[in-house]
């Protein structure tokens, strides 16, 4: 699990990189689910919430930038 403080550091195109990765593992993960292949179900939530992260320093990014013009 990542923080929001290391999310933060992150270069934007890294940030997008890693929302991305985080949105195909989580469609991995629910294929695994519906397939009866999963063991660790809790890793589902989990990467919801990075994603959700993810999303949420996106959008403060764009309010900062909308904010500056």
């Amino acid at each position: 699990m990542t923080k929001a403080t290391e999310l933060r550091s992150l270069d934007p195109v890294d940030r997008v990189q890693k929302l991305a990765d985080a949105r195909q593992e989580l469609f991995n993960l629910r294929f695994q689910l519906a397939t009866g292949r999963l063991d660790n179900v809790s890793r589902i939530r989990e990467v919801r919430r990075e994603v959700a992260r993810l999303l949420t320093l996106r959008r403060e990014q764009d309010l900062t930038e909308s904010e500056e013009q």
